[in-house]
């Protein structure tokens, strides 16, 4: 009974609050960092393969929130870099699940889907899966949903540079000339997300206060909202109250 008046009293509160949201001050590209799969299992009794289970679920739950809010793009840091260190007993199951969230986005018929990450560093399996559902659902209507998997802040940008070397060697520069020219655009143009608004909101769940390299040169000018929610139990008040937080800040924008 307590927890029946508990869930009410959270949706109905939940109701309010995204009653008195203004829409148009409200983000329009968010990215998430998924964290706390494990430790959501870990408190559950659960296995540390059912807790990534449950947050793949939860995916489709927070792209369904976006869509009433009018988020334009989503990037879901599904798969770090880092990650794919993990022991193999846990990075086999845990890349069938990415696998499986990713096909379920690119199936479902409502979102684009882009991949943003390195290829060279995922096995072959998980490459094909990107590819076909990049072609899928890569010209679709609806909300764009990068999936960053094999991703790596740092990475990124040493890719972004590598990538404007070759492009500008390629075009007969030397690397003094080069150097005299290059700019910030320069690099921001051959990075993952590139021609893509930047993130306006970056949101950590699991308490965890820090982006871990996500999207580091994106992320420049974003404001952060760090939830305390382990990712498979973040609510849509839980959401709410982020793009409450969002809305209610001065942007200044590095000034």
């Amino acid at each position: 009974m307590k927890n029946t008046l508990r869930r009410l009293a959270v949706r109905l509160y939940a109701r309010r609050v995204e009653g008195r949201l203004d829409t148009e001050r409200g983000p329009k590209h968010i990215g998430v960092i998924l964290d706390g799969n494990r430790r959501w299992a870990k408190a559950a009794g659960s296995t540390t393969r059912q807790g990534h289970e449950a947050g793949a679920a939860k995916i489709r739950e927070l792209l369904g929130w976006c869509e009433e809010t009018d988020v334009e793009v989503v990037t879901l840091w599904l798969l770090s870099t880092d990650n794919l260190n993990r022991a193999p007993e846990e990075l086999t199951p845990l890349l069938s699940i990415v696998e499986g969230a990713v096909r379920d986005l690119a199936e479902d018929g409502r979102w684009r889907v882009n991949h943003v990450g390195a290829l060279d560093v995922l096995p072959e399996r998980t490459r094909r899966v990107l590819a076909e559902a990049e072609e899928l659902a890569g010209n679709r209507e609806g909300i764009l949903v990068n999936v960053a998997v094999g991703y790596g802040g740092r990475q990124e940008i040493t890719d972004a540079v590598r990538s404007l070397l070759a492009k500008r060697a390629a075009d007969g520069q030397t690397l003094q000339e080069v150097a005299d020219s290059l700019g910030v655009e320069d690099i921001s143009e051959h990075l993952y997300t590139r021609g893509q608004p930047d993130p306006d909101l970056v949101i950590r769940t699991s308490g965890e206060q820090r982006l871990s390299g996500f999207m580091l040169w994106q992320s420049a000018h974003s404001e952060y909202y760090f939830c305390e929610a382990y990712w498979p139990a973040f609510r849509k008040v839980d959401f709410l109250r982020a793009l409450r937080d969002y809305a209610a800040r001065h942007r200044r924008y590095g000034i």
